[in-house]
This record gives C-alpha cells, structure tokens and sequence, in this order.
C-alpha cells in the first residue's frame, strides 16, 4: 500500500501547481491592469508565484518523502539542458548589453535608414526591424531601438502612424522567432533536442513568404514619404552582429559564437575609443543582468515540470491530447495551439516554449515529428499570438509613444497573420518534411 501511495499518478490534478503559478502571475497582472496600475504584469513577481506552484508540487503526494521529492525537483531544474539554456542565455544577454555599449544597435538601425528608397519607407522600416531582431535576438530590445526613430520617421513624412508602428513590431518578431540568439529559439531548439541550425532553417522557409508577403503590403499601403536628418553609422559597429549570425548559421557551438561576439565588441569599442575597460566590462555585467529573471524562471520551471511528470500530468497530458488526434496533423496543430494559447497567458512567449517544450517532444516522439519540426511550430506559434496580444510589452511601448490603441496597431500586423497562414499551410499539407517522416 506504501508502495501504491509513493507511486500514485494525479492526471489532470498533477496540473495543479502549474495552475497555481498561472492563476497568481496573470490573475495578479490583469487585476493591476484593471486598476490601472503601470507594470502591471510585475506587481506579482513570475518567479514569486513560480515559488507558490512549487510549494503546492512539494506538498502533494504525502506518502512519498519530501526529500525525495525535492531530489526530483533538483535533478530536473538542474539538467544539463537547462544549465546549458541558462548559459546561453546569459552569454546573451552580455552580447547584446555589450554591443549596445559600444554603438552597435545604433549603427545598425541608422545603416538601414541610410539606404531605405523615399517610397520604401515603411516597407524599410519592416525589413530594418527584421534585420535588427535577427542580428539582436530580441523583438523588445528591437522595439526600443527602432520604435522612436521609425515614429519619428513617420510623424515627420506624414506617415501612417498606426501602420508603422505594426511593421516595427512585425519585424521585430520576425527576428525574435528566428534569431540564433534569441531565447524562444535557445529554448524551443534546446527543448525539443534539436540542433538551432536545422530549426533556424526550416523556420526560415516557413517564415520567408509571410514576410515577403508583409513587405509588400507595408509597400502598398505605406504612401511616399521623405526623410530628413543624417543617419551616422559605423560599419565596423556591426560587424559583430553580422559574425555571430554567420558563424551560428555554419554550425559553431553557440556558446563559442557568443563569446566570440561579445569579444569583438570589446575590441572594437576599445579601439574606437568609445568605452573604456570597465564600460565594456559593466555592459556585459548589465546584459547578463537582464537574463537573470528568465535563467531563473527556466530552472525552476524545469524543475516544477518535472514533479508534474513525475506526479502523471504529462502522461495524462499526451494521452487526452492524442486521444483526441486522429493523425499528425492534427498533433502538430495541437501543439502549436498549446504553445500559442499559453504565450499569450503569460505575455511571455519564452516561458510558454519552456513549458510546451516537453509535452511537444512527448507527442512528436508518438507521431514521428522530428525536432527542428516541433521546435519551428511552438516557437513561431508562440511568438505570433503573443505578438496579436494588446498587452504585450512591445506594443505597450510602442503605442505609448503615439496616442493610438494597439487595436489600430494590430489590423496592420500583416506580418504576424501571413505567418500563421503559411504556418498552417506547412501542417495542412505536410511541407518541409523529412525523408524520414515522409516514409514513416
């Protein structure tokens, strides 16, 4: 009977913890929101109520120690994946801060601007941030760079405000979703056991023609316009970006990449004569700073999901999932709707891949999905309905510079609806498969 009770399985109830930390976090967001409060989503701090779920995981099941179930705990959070996630996305963060230091996201909007045709503007401004979050790994650090210059661009050309405003956030999740840096990919490639390389190509074939699709529309609706002012840059200032997007797309260890970039950046910087030592030393100190949050939260995510599975609640998870799929179509669409629903809960899309990641890797081993397949579908669902979300923090910034609803932002997100039509047009008709899958 002792035996039964240290190997019972909860099913759905295994959730619970989960739900706990889901009800605290958004429950407290929105509440603040309603009440008008700035920073809503941080009155009630994700890993604090993360730290609740937790609790409640540590309490179930009272016939099996609290030591034992703390060693499950610890042995998932502390897996070499997740530690291997944590590092790259500090390297990331110390890359990102230390370039920004030294010019370089400066340099790298102002080039675009330099060479944008007068009657390509918001199309430019699309294919900028693109460019931007590709090289940046960010679509809120894009939004900040290039929101003020873009808006600024508009109001003086006589631009559709609105319309611009939705080419910048479109482009800055173009790169969010593809970027070798960026943390959704890190955590939907890392996952799901598949090589960044791999997901960042067959991301790209499903991504590519929605994006086309945008530049064209931003084109046609965009209007003439001029712009006014120098735009100064410095080419050598982007050369990091351009070696650490080459060097990961060749198949470099991505922790040897970073590095390499955020060495660079202090080279160049040092050499420039634009920051000293130490800046360059702070800056990184601050860019990894700014990832301790989500190194945090992915650890203990990890950690939490891996009682939940102990507990039952992926087992019983895949199989109500896959009692209600008929194929693998269906599958795929299931986990890109379990990824998409859960990014705009959360207003955070990484945290949504962290937790999907599992459960899509359970169903894709079931159906004969390879990785780079589910790692593409989770992230690129993720990032597209958080990017349809009003509350997102990129378009909170953004409308915040102009006085218009994200509602108008969002009718002009082209970008972000031709990428779940091509999406779901890969799953409807089973494009971009492997040898392996089309056989199976």
């Amino acid at each position: 009977m002792k035996s039964e009770l240290k190997e019972k399985k909860y099913g759905a109830i295994s959730f619970l913890p989960l739900i706990v930390f889901l009800v605290l976090y958004i429950g407290s967001g929105i509440f603040f929101t309603l009440m008008g409060a700035e920073g809503a989503f941080k009155k009630f701090p994700r890993h604090v109520a993360l730290l609740a779920g937790i609790i409640v995981a540590l309490l179930m099941n009272k016939g099996m120690k609290l030591e034992k179930k703390i060693d499950i705990f610890s042995e998932n959070a502390g897996n070499p994946g997740v530690i291997l996630i944590g590092l790259i996305y500090l390297l990331a963060g110390g890359f990102q801060g230390a370039a920004k230091a030294m010019g370089g996201v400066e340099s790298v909007v102002n080039l675009g601007l330099t060479f944008i045709p007068s009657v390509f503007l918001v199309p430019g401004v699309f294919l900028i941030s693109c460019f931007i979050s590709t090289a940046i790994g960010t679509s809120m650090g894009t939004v900040a760079a290039m929101a003020p210059i873009a808006i600024g661009v508009a109001q003086a050309a006589n631009l559709n405000i609105p319309l611009t405003a939705a080419a910048v956030i479109g482009g800055a999740y173009f790169g969010d979703n593809l970027s070798m840096i960026s943390d959704t990919t890190i955590s939907a490639a890392k996952g799901v056991g598949s090589e960044m390389k791999d997901k960042f190509k067959m991301n790209f074939f499903i991504a590519l023609p929605a994006a086309i699709f945008a530049a064209i529309m931003y084109g046609i609706m965009g209007g003439n316009g001029n712009i006014t002012g120098e735009y100064n840059y410095h080419i050598i200032r982007v050369l990091p970006y351009i070696v650490v997007l080459i060097t990961a797309l060749i198949g470099f260890n991505v922790s040897g990449v970073l590095v390499l970039g955020i060495a660079m950046t202090g080279i160049i910087g040092l050499l420039e004569g634009n920051i000293t030592f130490l800046d360059w030393i702070g800056a990184i100190g601050e860019g990894m700073s700014d990832m301790f949050s989500i190194t945090i939260v992915a650890i203990l995510i990890s950690g939490l999901i891996g009682l939940v599975k102990y507990y039952g609640g992926i087992e019983w998870l895949v199989n109500s999932i896959t009692s209600k799929i008929k194929n693998r179509k269906n599958a795929e669409y299931g986990i890109g709707l379990i990824s998409g629903l859960l990014s705009a809960a959360l207003v955070n899309n990484t945290i949504a891949i962290i937790i999907t990641a599992p459960i899509a890797k359970e169903i894709g081993q079931k159906y004969n999905i390879v990785p780079k397949r589910l790692a593409s579908l989770i992230d690129i669902f993720a990032c597209a309905f958080i990017a349809l979300t009003p509350y997102d923090g990129g378009m909170l910034m953004i409308t915040a510079l102009v006085d218009v609803s994200p509602l108008e932002v969002l009718k002009y997100s082209f970008y972000i609806f031709a990428l779940i039509v091509t999406t779901c047009i890969t799953i409807q008709f089973g494009l971009l498969r492997t040898k392996e899958e089309k056989n199976n």
